[in-house]
Order: structure tokens, then C-alpha cells, then sequence
């Protein structure tokens, strides 16, 4: 997975599906887990992940609890209407900030 540092507080993610996206995953959260390392906030782009399965949610929302509780936030950007109906039949659209491309995405994280 190219993770970009964007700037010293952003990080922006590209996402492929299975099995790249648990591998990517996973390096994602072990560089959110470094220790003495400042939390940034994340773009997790996501234009080319065309399925998700339980395994996928439960590594997003555990990524996402661990920004939440080191004072970052997330933005899942690109959706495709497939991923999008998955994240209405779940209720996840609720829990998640959405943007339509990474430029808003980064745009939104500066504004705040």
C-alpha cells in the first residue's frame, strides 16, 4: 500500500481489494501504533476496492477508534456505489466521514 505523508499532520492511504487491503491494513495500523510517533490524521482512499467483507469493516473501524483516541480523525474518500451500499446496509455511513475525492478529504482535515 502507498502511504503518502502528505504533511506532517496527514497521512493518505490507497486501498486495493483482498488480499492487499488486510496486508495494507495492517501496516497502516503499525504505523499508527509506533511509539513516540504524533497520531496524523488519515485520508484512506478507497476507489479501487470493489468489496468488503466483515473482516475489511472490522479493520476500518479499528483503525478508526484508534485516531479517535489520539485526537486524529479519518476520511474514507473515492467510494464506489458498491462499497457505498455496504456501508448503508450496515449503518456505517453514520459512523464515517465520507468525501468525494482526496483534495476534499485533505481540504476538510485542514479547515477543522
Amino acid at each position: 500500500m502507498p502511504i503518502n505523508e502528505w504533511s506532517d499532520t496527514i497521512l493518505i492511504a490507497i486501498l486495493h481489494d483482498e488480499p492487499a487491503f488486510s496486508e495494507d491494513m495492517e501496516t497502516l495500523m503499525g504505523r499508527l501504533e509506533e511509539p513516540d510517533a504524533s497520531l496524523p490524521h488519515v485520508v484512506l482512499n478507497i476507489e479501487n476496492v470493489t468489496y468488503m467483507n466483515s473482516s475489511n469493516i472490522a479493520q476500518l473501524l479499528k483503525v478508526r477508534k484508534r485516531l479517535i483516541d489520539g485526537g486524529s480523525r479519518l476520511r474514507l474518500c473515492a467510494i464506489n456505489d458498491q462499497i457505498w451500499g455496504i456501508m448503508l446496509a450496515t449503518g456505517l455511513d453514520s459512523v464515517f466521514d465520507f468525501t468525494e475525492d482526496v483534495s476534499t478529504a485533505i481540504a476538510s482535515l485542514q479547515i477543522q
